[in-house]
């Protein structure tokens, strides 16, 4: 099957570049252009599956971008892309028929999994064309789309760790995958949560469905809302036509709600709705539709503890909570790091045959003796951008950032702080977040790669520890 083809539009040929290697790493064929003009004159000449657009550009910008690709295929999914974090400009951009927004620079791992949600789209609504050309329609097959096989990851992707913390986690996702039941998946930010949330639904009797994600943390309220529920046309200023949301696409599949604590009380309200009656009604809509989707959650929190603060609903995390799954941290399982150093090796290094000679053995032990605060991810952006980096052919300890040499090492396991006054896990935190912020020089984005999570999320601590840069610097 020929592979999916993206085109990106941005001014910035820095950009287009970082955006194309990363996407053609994961299979797809990318044209990447650096103005709107030639946007519209590729769109005229090439058939594409997704478009992604930076909003601010020379002669046409974005939202001009967005129109004329519209014009050209209604059916295209489009992402628009700024530097600027402005939730009007997002809502704007969404009512005008984007599929999503995202701030430049966001987590790989983010723009991944919406383009990813975007391709999904695509092909339920295309299959769903298909099937109204060869069927007559009717509400039921509106509302409940057939099931398709996704272009890609038919299969599992690959979860490294062999020792036993992981294999309780792969012994409980076996046990669980064939149950339509909830799942609430637990660990801190980095250590594979979606990709466990992948292996259940493909291991699921729903693999034939789509497997659709959102960050529920990386929107703003209003925009999460149209996106899970979609909306109807008129509900709001700039509603110009029915949208579905994210819940209707994923009808005879599975949708994993990543860091579902992050949810407002709102929002909280309708997922409440959608466990109990499998249905949901979009904004600005009366008549509720019937969904089947079978709903796994991600969280990075204690959900317990957000809900005995009033944070979350009891209620809620009761229905999200019927089959727990916590993923250790990676400090938690040393024995895997050996085994992810030398995956992430052959992905940067697939020149070297033997990947065991591509690191000396001092620098993989530094690697395992290091904490991981941002878990796999951080591993994997270490080893990807050190190798880029690096001096000669072997990596060496002198080769790894100062992040990992320099910051205190837990010799095996050493409990932090053992012997000393005892504190709370929000003092931690807060002690924490200081720690890096100083060690990167307030550089939001740096710090929040080395904590594993979005710089969105960061921003949200600082406010909510009210951290102040010019307080908490040290000499």
């Amino acid at each position: 099957m020929a592979a999916e083809r993206i085109l990106i539009v941005d001014d910035e040929q820095s950009m287009c570049q970082y955006l194309s290697i990363m996407l053609q790493k994961e299979g797809y064929e990318v044209v990447a252009v650096q103005s709107g003009i030639d946007a519209l004159r590729e769109a005229k000449s090439k058939r594409f599956d997704l478009v992604i657009t930076d909003i601010k550009m020379r002669e046409l910008d974005g939202i001009q971008v967005l129109s004329g690709v519209k014009a050209i295929d209604p059916d295209v999914p489009v992402i628009v892309m700024t530097a600027y974090a402005s939730q009007k400009s997002a809502i704007d951009a969404v009512n005008k028929g984007a599929f999503h927004y995202l701030i430049k620079h966001a987590k790989n791992d983010e723009i991944k999994m919406v383009v990813r949600n975007a391709l999904e789209m695509r092909g339920v609504r295309t299959d769903a064309a298909s099937t109204a050309q060869a069927t007559p329609v009717t509400a039921a097959a509106v509302s409940q789309p057939q099931p398709r096989v996704p272009k890609r990851d038919t299969d599992p992707k690959m979860i490294i760790g062999k020792g036993p913390a992981m294999q309780r986690v792969f012994e409980l996702v076996e046990k669980v995958a064939n149950t339509d039941s909830t799942i609430l998946l637990n660990g801190e930010s980095g250590t594979g949560k979606e990709l466990i949330a992948r292996a259940i639904h493909f291991r699921s009797g729903r693999a034939g469905g789509a497997f659709v994600s959102i960050n529920c943390g990386a929107l703003p309220e209003s925009l999460l809302e149209s996106e899970l529920f979609g909306h109807v046309k008129g509900s709001f200023t700039g509603a110009i036509k029915d949208k579905d949301g994210l819940f209707k696409v994923a009808t005879g599949g599975s949708f994993l709600l990543d860091e579902i604590g992050e949810t407002s009380p709102a929002i909280q309200v309708k997922l409440l709705r959608v466990l109990q009656e499998k249905e949901i009604i979009p904004v600005g809509g009366t008549s509720p539709i019937k969904i089947d989707v079978r709903v796994i959650a991600a969280t990075n929190r204690e959900l317990e503890d957000e809900v005995a603060r009033g944070n979350f609903r009891a209620d809620l995390f009761y229905r999200l909570n019927v089959i727990p799954v916590t993923l250790p941290a990676l400090r938690e399982r040393r024995e895997d790091v050996p085994l992810l150093v030398f995956h992430f090796l052959r992905k940067c290094r697939p020149d070297v045959k033997e990947i065991q000679t591509a690191i000396t053995r001092e620098a993989m032990q530094a690697l395992v003796d290091y904490d991981w605060p941002g878990n796999v991810r951080e591993l994997e952006n270490i080893i990807e951008r050190t190798v880029i980096l690096q001096k000669g052919e072997v990596l060496d300890v002198g080769d790894l950032p100062e992040v990992v040499l320099r910051r205190p090492q837990s010799s095996g396991g050493k409990k932090l702080f053992e012997g000393g006054p005892k504190v709370t896990l929000e003092e931690l935190e807060k002690e924490y977040l200081v720690s890096v912020l100083n060690e990167t020089g307030w550089q939001k984005k740096k710090a929040s790669s080395i904590l594993g999570i979005n710089a969105s999320t960061l921003y949200r601590k600082i406010q909510r520890y009210g951290l102040d840069k010019h307080e908490t610097l040290q000499d």
